[in-house]
């Protein structure tokens, strides 16, 4: 569960630099928000792992 909470707070994170990017146009802005897309991709993968193997231990 605790990927999960740092999943949340990486995308809470973003919000301010996605509406810099989207609505401002800056594109440092973007460029934190690629990275921090990269960071939940990771953190998403971490998590299915942990889910398959909970899920598969309990059988």
């Amino acid at each position: 569960m605790d990927k999960f909470s740092k999943l949340k707070e990486v995308v809470a994170g973003i919000e301010a630099d996605a509406a810099k990017f989207y609505d401002g146009g800056n594109a440092a802005a973007g460029t934190r928000v690629r990275k921090a897309m990269q960071d939940l991709k990771v953190l998403a993968q971490e998590i299915r792992a942990e889910v398959t193997e909970k899920k598969n231990s309990d059988k």
